[in-house]
């Protein structure tokens, strides 16, 4: 049997112990477990929500022996308010969240499928009310002077000794609006976007992009080279403001500016 199937024989065992327990009302699948089975890998966990009546939710949450009744449970950990992470006595893992029907109004989730479900409880729960969400399209200038002035903060702790910091300034926190900007810089290919999780299946979806990325990450010690590579990067395809890109060029050279490592933008 192979990974996919037990990942999928696992969430029908959940049903099947949520239907023997008095308030359960659905088992929503989610992710590659949900509506995307085609992503579905060795590498795959599960991700669901389970609904119940309102008045049941903190019962849920306190025992989780309608979890374990599916496999014995060897670790688990409350990581919100409504759900938590585990792991079963075979490796498979998941995160789950107990909502009731109210709750699920307001919860934010992809579409996902029914496994499970009490007579009664419509299709619409799979779903929520508005997909996609609506959301304020990016602001250029916005994200592009964030990651500027990341890379200029980074890179300042970098020479104070900080090298931590500037690892999340430039290597972290400048990338991610990268990450946000790559559509601006690229043709995004047919794979699916996380709506959540910017930076899933980035690969996929932007080949190109992702052939810079050992360039723009290269790690611990090497927070400048990362900042040459993320400011060519981006000096390719905007109009980055002289007194910024020369701000952070100066600071480069100042130190001995690093080769910058061979990027998209300098082929």
């Amino acid at each position: 049997m192979t990974r996919p199937d037990d990942l999928l024989q696992r969430l029908d065992a959940i049903g099947r112990s949520l239907a023997h327990s008095p308030g359960a009302l659905a088992l929503i699948g989610l992710g590659s477990v949900g509506r995307e089975l085609e992503r579905l890998d060795e590498y795959s966990d599960l991700d669901f929500f389970v609904i119940v009546e309102s008045g049941d939710k903190p019962a849920f949450l306190a025992d989780l022996a309608w979890l374990a009744a599916a496999h014995p449970l060897v670790y688990r950990f409350r990581n919100t308010i409504d759900g938590y992470k585990f792991l079963y006595a075979d490796g498979i893992y998941g995160e789950m969240a107990v909502f009731t029907p109210d709750e699920l109004l307001t919860a934010a989730y992809a579409p996902g499928r029914l496994v499970w479900r009490r007579a009664g409880v419509p299709d619409a729960w799979a779903a929520p009310r508005e997909w996609p969400p609506r959301r304020s399209p990016p602001v250029v200038d916005h994200l592009l002077g964030e990651a500027l002035t990341n890379l200029y903060v980074g890179l300042c702790r970098f020479y104070r000794g900080e090298k931590l910091s500037a690892f999340r300034f430039i290597q972290g926190f400048a990338v991610d609006r990268v990450i946000d900007l790559a559509g601006l810089m690229a043709v995004s290919s047919a794979s699916t976007a996380d709506l959540f999780d910017g930076p899933r299946r980035f690969e996929q979806r932007f080949p190109a992009l992702a052939a810079d990325l050992p360039a723009l990450l290269p790690g611990y010690d090497h927070s400048p080279a990362a900042t040459a590579a993320i400011l060519t990067l981006l000096e390719a395809h905007f109009a980055v403001e002289p007194a910024i890109g020369g701000a952070i060029r100066d600071l480069l050279s100042s130190h001995g500016a690093p080769d910058a490592p061979s990027t998209s933008a300098t082929k």
